[in-house]
């Protein structure tokens, strides 16, 4: 198999970051890679540029993490309501997807939110207070609170019934906290 030297130009997720140089198989560097301005090869010339290219990825990077910290904060206050129908059993008719809670959290904090960032093993299908997190950056993961009550019920009710449910679940699993209000 023919392999390449190549220069990173970006951040690349499973290979490295921008100004470093690695051996990759030849047709994902020239079919993939070099195409898509990720890289470029690792000529004489462009070794050169390493550095210059390595300290304008760590400026951006820099920046790309303040950004991050700045939307985690605001995330974190979020405290959202869902009001659906259910059944006596508190089981809803359908679910509380991550789509529709990336929706209603892209409306509150007035920027873009990808749902595949959103963390849900599933959708939610029973009443009751939710803390979801979401994946910012690999190291970054603010949460924030889904409540999911009947239609015409508020806040007050989420939290009645997690007063009624909390003692039983606290022996099966981790107690949810309440965020700072």
């Amino acid at each position: 198999m023919a392999r390449m030297k190549i220069l990173l130009t970006e951040d690349v997720s499973n290979i490295g970051q921008a100004g470093e140089i690695h051996t990759v198989a030849a047709g994902y560097a020239r079919n993939y890679l070099i195409p898509r301005g990720e890289a470029i090869l690792a000529t004489a010339a462009a070794l050169k540029k390493a550095e210059e290219i390595r300290k304008a990825a760590t400026h951006k990077r820099a920046q790309e993490r303040a950004n991050a910290e700045a939307q985690a904060e605001v995330i974190r206050q979020q405290r959202m309501l869902f009001q659906v129908r259910a059944g006596e059993k508190n089981r809803l008719y359908g679910s509380v997807t991550s789509a529709e809670i990336a929706e209603k959290l892209q409306e509150l904090v007035g920027f873009e939110v990808d749902r595949r960032r959103i963390l849900l093993d599933t959708a939610i299908r029973d009443l009751g207070i939710y803390q979801v997190g979401i994946r910012l950056m690999a190291d970054l993961t603010p949460t924030f609170t889904v409540a999911v009550v009947r239609s015409g019920e508020g806040w007050e009710a989420a939290e009645q019934r997690h007063a009624k449910t909390a003692p039983a679940q606290a022996s099966a699993e981790e107690p949810v906290e309440e965020p700072a209000a």
